[in-house]
């Protein structure tokens, strides 16, 4: 029976000393592991199936609980409605889903509320832990309850939802066999989103091999009225028009995508456009031969990237950007780069680029070359004068800390600037550092400053000294 007084197999644990710790287990106790789970559950225990994690929770240096986590059931009919997605995006993303296919507390172990902050500790850490061992992170944990044997109370506690029974079948090789003995699902999210994720057209692109990006590629018009391909569509194609498959504006919109997700060469850009699921193509525009939605192969990427004119499609896809993601107020960092591999021998110089980048979507608004970096300054002015910022902030280093700049943000661009001062402004540097607290608006007495400085918040004149 289960009392008030933590106890671990008879011997009383002080409640200052149950510290839980749950962690994965290690390679030389996953014999013991086994042993224990298939001893005391009442399932046993013979393996996992795909992709697993073993964890043990630990008091001190005891053992007090066993926990593991597998592959996701194949088909819960309350768990796929519950997530809303289609069965093409089911198959594909169903790694994202991830089973609590075991839970033990051991034998004389009774320790108050030990399995909802198992459950708790170990789900928080779970999807890291995903990532580490299989490349992936994992957005849903689901579960099966006998409701003949258990209510599910730790799992509710846990923060767990009940989505219904199952339908009472279990899968054998590639059939489904009755077996009469229907479980409870509970699932819990595991990620902010939930399971958003599974049900959008467009996966994050860390989900799937990608870089993090600012984009929200589900919200974005890519084929709509002024989308990016109609845009596209304008150019000129470089193409022989014997043996086209693909039209232009379709390679260059998956191409396009492609690199928003993160993809970097050829290769993972027709990786990244292969992978794409069906509804994602349909989002697209893909052309639809047969049963399945067509995108470009390798080859056809590599070639028409290679013709294209790439200042054009530069242009349509800034502006483009430009109108779906930029907002009054975001901040544009100016900076200057030189790339690498660009010199030819040791008489040319590499080229060198000043560029402007939103730093909340990471967008390059443009870009311009420069002959030498001490020419930055003024081909900022070329950089900016075809941009509309009105409203933003516009950051620079030290190099582009001079008056006339200054005064071009605000006077023609009617912008805001902040601008690093280094020692290539001695005087400027000197006359900051001399600044007081007081000097910076508002940062006055008590807080405030102004002629109403000497005013308390409700308006009162405030008589205590200074």
């Amino acid at each position: 029976m289960h009392t008030d007084t933590p106890t671990i197999r008879g011997r009383v644990v002080p409640q200052w000393a149950t510290t839980l710790e749950v962690r994965p287990v290690r390679p030389a106790e996953r014999p013991a592991w086994r042993t224990l789970m298939a001893t005391h559950h009442y399932l046993g225990f013979r393996g996992f199936v795909g992709e697993s994690l073993w964890y043990v929770a630990c008091v001190d240096t005891d053992w007090v609980a066993l926990v593991g986590w597998a592959a996701a059931a194949w088909m819960v009919r309350v768990r796929d409605q519950w997530i809303g997605w289609s069965r093409p995006q089911q198959w594909a993303r169903l790694k994202f889903v991830v089973n609590n296919a075991r839970f033990l507390i051991l034998p004389d172990v009774h320790i108050p509320n030990l399995a909802s902050k198992t459950l708790a500790q170990n789900t928080q850490r779970l999807s890291a832990d995903w990532t580490a061992g299989y490349g992936h992170p994992v957005l849903v944990a689901e579960t099966f309850v006998d409701p003949t044997r258990f209510a599910g109370t730790s799992y509710r506690a846990a923060g767990w939802t009940a989505l219904g029974p199952t339908r009472g079948f279990a899968r054998r090789h590639r059939h489904y066999v009755a077996h009469g003995q229907p479980k409870q699902v509970w699932v819990r999210p595991l990620s902010p989103d939930g399971a958003a994720p599974l049900r959008a057209p467009f996966l994050p692109p860390t989900l799937i091999g990608g870089t993090p990006t600012m984009l929200d590629f589900n919200t974005l018009n890519w084929i709509g009225p002024d989308g990016l391909r109609p845009r596209l569509a304008a150019l000129p194609d470089p193409r022989h028009r014997r043996g086209i498959r693909h039209r232009l504006d379709h390679v260059l919109l998956l191409a396009l995508a492609a690199v928003l997700a993160g993809q970097r060469h050829y290769v993972a850009i027709s990786d990244w456009i292969r992978d794409l699921d069906p509804e994602a193509r349909r989002r697209f525009g893909c052309p639809r031969w047969g049963d399945t939605y067509q995108v470009p192969s390798e080859p056809t990427l590599r070639r028409v990237l290679q013709q294209v004119d790439p200042d054009a499609v530069d242009a349509i896809l800034n502006a483009w950007l430009d109108s779906e993601t930029r907002r009054v107020g975001d901040v544009l960092a100016i900076d200057g780069k030189s790339l690498r591999g660009s010199a030819h021998g040791a008489r040319t110089r590499p080229v060198h680029l000043l560029a402007g980048m939103v730093h909340r979507t990471g967008q390059v608004l443009g870009q311009v070359d420069v002959d030498v970096k001490t020419n930055e300054i003024p081909r900022l002015r070329d950089l900016l004068a075809p941009l509309d910022i009105t409203g933003h902030i516009v950051t620079t280093d030290a190099l582009h800390t001079q008056t006339a700049t200054a005064r071009f943000l605000v006077e023609e661009k009617h912008a805001h600037y902040v601008m690093e001062v280094k020692g290539n402004q001695p005087t400027l540097q000197e006359a900051c550092a001399a600044l007081a607290l007081e000097d910076f608006s508002p940062s006055g007495p008590h807080g405030r400053s102004g002629p109403r400085a000497d005013r308390t918040a409700d308006g009162a004149h405030d008589d205590r000294p200074e």
